[in-house]
């Protein structure tokens, strides 16, 4: 079992981005912090945020036996140069690419779906592309947040920045709460279990 953990929520930065469906990444982490209770700060010189604590048997940010390190990261950079400041936390607390999890939006999958897994392509998402670039290396874990694809015609580029409608924000919360799980799972009970448990 590693001793060290990332998790890096991927989004972007800012409150014009704050409820869109391309910070989902951004909520998870958030829902993390609020249950380990701790506060993301400001890093500059890694360009994130961060939030320090542990995992373990007895729960998240409970120490004891069998607990480990995790680092809980929202980057400041925007998603495509997501993997700048990953890149720069994986050699601060020597990681390596799989002692890392991305939690990211997936046009893919519906609302309502999770999938975890290691490695694999990026499928187009960019803040994926950009972590694979840094790390030199695609071997992270992933927990991928269903989103739908966009309705009619519209670019998935203006689905993925329009704000979560009203009546969809109820949804994506419960969503969003039970990605928290399934990354306490992964990181308790590792990733086969979290697969079984939550891979819809």
């Amino acid at each position: 079992m590693t001793d060290m953990w990332l998790v890096v929520g991927l989004g972007n930065p800012g409150p014009t981005y704050t409820h869109t469906r391309h910070n989902v990444g951004y909520l998870v982490v958030d829902e993390l912090a609020r249950r380990a209770r701790v506060a993301l700060k400001s890093v500059p010189k890694m360009r994130a945020d961060v939030a320090e604590t542990r995992i373990g048997p007895l729960g998240l940010g409970v120490p004891g036996a069998g607990a480990v390190r995790l680092a809980l990261v929202r980057s400041h950079t925007y998603m495509n140069d997501s993997g700048l400041a990953v890149g720069r936390l994986a050699a601060f607390y020597g990681v390596t690419p799989g002692e890392i999890v991305a939690v990211h939006d997936e046009l893919d999958l519906d609302l309502g779906q999770l999938r975890l897994k290691k490695g694999g392509g990026d499928n187009g998402h960019n803040g994926l592309k950009s972590m694979r670039a840094h790390l030199h290396s695609g071997d992270f874990l992933r927990v991928r947040f269903g989103i739908g694809r966009p309705p009619g015609r519209q670019a998935p580029a203006d689905y993925v920045l329009a704000p979560i409608p009203t009546g969809q924000r109820e949804a994506v919360a419960v969503e969003v709460a039970r990605a928290a799980d399934a990354v306490e799972m992964l990181l308790t009970e590792g990733l086969s279990a979290a697969q079984n448990r939550y891979n819809s």
